[in-house]
């Protein structure tokens, strides 16, 4: 027995923090939420190369290249991002860096959300490894970018030809390494499809592990089938493909639903327990992010995009039939005083004035004004459309994450949703320590194991032995967004140190110069 005893003693050792006594990083003092829904406590971290080595009472004696007093802040994981349109920006070496990400506390992030990205993943993945991400990149596959390269913007229904080949194109980018298939069935051309098309991509994906399906649902609002058939819709096809299906940047969008949060829960809640996976995502904001053309515009009158739009709003009995089918839409955005331009290349002049204010500026009804900003290229907007209630109803739901479904601008350049470099630091300040809507206990799970469980992301979102070094250093009391809808080029403050794969990116709230994220691709592939 005593070879045995003394082997297994030595064992222990080696695994012991005591014994490790040489890291790269350490952290003491901080009060520790380890990303596992579980209570915070005051432990010390330790890192050494990539990889967390020890989370615990680390003894004095131990040294490290870095230490970091931590006491009186939060040490987490770094935050998980499921939804983000960072790509193509981060794909350039100018904006690689991701500092509006970083300020937040993003270490990891989705790119091609919506169904959107390339159709074919190989180039940027190259991109992005070339110009060295700063925070850890997962790609996704996209339907409107499948179904595009194979039908264009048609407004019909894929023949079996053009479904193989769709389902072709998910695969292939499975293979390659995406982690999922999104999807955007309010945006064309996906609008176009039926759910039994989505359902065939949903099954390619599904045949490779771990794979997931996430959507822009088809309506968030009541533009045509409604939010609470849209949401079934994704349930429909978690069940019948057998894979987690996501309700991405989940909202009752316009004043004509508010309170449907309450049915959507239900559906949502029924099929869990009926053990389909269903989850959703959100950013905390009462204000959403699209585009005059996909907000305002009847779906037949964008096939063939933008550039056919335009001919048709040339033509004046077209352009009547437009516009009449426009004002609706218009209320369901809650008016031409809840929407504002983002951006509009034709004349800057008009970026961030709503779209009422333009109407008076121009002497023009509302609706005339957008159609001639459509026929000058169309606008990305803002629009004040969601109602408090829903937004905290829906965020306290142990199956809601939380996402940015912000880009990666120009700093400075255009007027930019806020959530771009804001979403995380507004929910732990205005949910968390200001309105005590959720823990923050609920605040980092959602935020860090939560999604690392649901896209089964090898290794991150938990602070423990083994797992890979993304970690957070944050005061609560200072932490908060301070991107306006009026100013909304300003990074998030209150993050202290963030280090991605062990290595710092800011420290004392300020970035290096140094980039240390990864391309995070699905392994093995099929």
């Amino acid at each position: 027995m005593r070879p045995i005893s003394i082997f297994v003693g030595a064992l222990l050792a080696t695994t012991s923090p005591a014994v490790a006594q040489q890291y790269d990083v350490l952290i003491r003092r901080g009060t520790v939420y380890d990303g596992s829904d579980t209570p915070a406590r005051s432990a010390d971290v330790a890192i050494k190369g990539d990889r967390i080595v020890a989370v615990g009472r680390i003894p004095a004696t131990a040294t490290a290249k870095t230490t970091i007093d931590a006491k009186g802040k939060i040490v987490a994981p770094g935050f998980i991002d499921p939804h983000s349109h960072a790509a193509p920006n981060i794909q350039t070496k100018q904006l690689a860096a991701a500092l509006p990400m970083l300020h937040q506390g993003i270490t990891t992030l989705m790119v091609n959300p919506d169904g959107g990205g390339p159709p074919d993943l190989t180039q940027q993945i190259i991109d992005i490894k070339t110009n060295v991400p700063g925070v850890n990149v997962i790609p996704l596959i996209g339907h409107n970018a499948v179904r595009e390269a194979v039908m264009g913007n048609v407004a019909r229904l894929a023949t079996p030809a053009e479904q193989a080949k769709m389902e072709g194109l998910v695969t292939a980018a499975m293979r390659a390494g995406a982690y999922g298939l999104s999807d955007g069935p309010f945006y064309i051309p996906s609008k176009y499809s039926n759910t039994e098309e989505i359902v065939g991509l949903a099954k390619a994906a599904s045949r490779f592990p771990h794979a997931f399906y996430t959507s822009h649902i088809r309506d968030e609002g009541n533009y045509d089938v409604g939010v609470v058939a849209a949401v079934d819709e994704v349930i429909r096809i978690a069940r019948e493909a057998k894979i987690p299906g996501v309700v991405t940047h989940i909202k009752v969008l316009g004043p004509q639903v508010w309170g449907k949060s309450a049915e959507v829960i239900d559906n949502i809640d029924k099929a869990r327990a009926a053990g389909v996976q269903v989850w959703a995502d959100q950013y905390p904001y009462a204000a959403s992010g699209s585009s005059l053309m996909a907000s305002l515009v009847p779906g037949w009158a964008q096939e063939g995009g933008a550039a056919a739009l335009v001919k048709r709003l040339e033509d004046p009995a077209t352009r009547a039939k437009i516009r009449a089918e426009m004002a609706p839409n218009l209320e369901r955005r809650a008016g031409p005083g809840a929407i504002m331009i983002r951006s509009f290349a034709a004349d800057p002049s008009l970026e961030g004035k709503r779209l009422d204010e333009i109407a008076r500026i121009q002497g023009k009804d509302p609706l005339d004004a957008a159609i001639d900003m459509l026929k000058r290229g169309g606008a990305p907007t803002v629009s004040f459309n969601m109602n408090e209630k829903d937004i905290e109803a829906f965020m306290r739901r142990p199956w809601t994450m939380t996402s940015t479904d912000g880009g990666l601008p120009v700093f400075g350049l255009t007027s930019e949703h806020p959530r771009a470099y804001g979403a995380f630091p507004r929910k732990l300040r205005n949910y968390v320590l200001d309105k005590p809507v959720i823990t923050m206990q609920h605040a980092i799970h959602v935020a860090t194991g939560l999604p690392a469980k649901v896209f089964a992301i090898p290794d991150r979102g938990r602070l423990r032995p083994g797992a890979f070094a993304d970690v957070i250093v944050f005061d609560p009391a200072t932490v908060r967004d301070t991107a306006t809808y009026q100013k909304p080029h300003a990074y998030a403050v209150g993050m202290d140190y963030v280090f991605v794969n062990g290595s710092a990116a800011l420290v004392k709230g300020k970035p290096v110069a140094e980039r240390h994220g990864r391309v995070l691709l699905r392994r093995p592939p099929g």
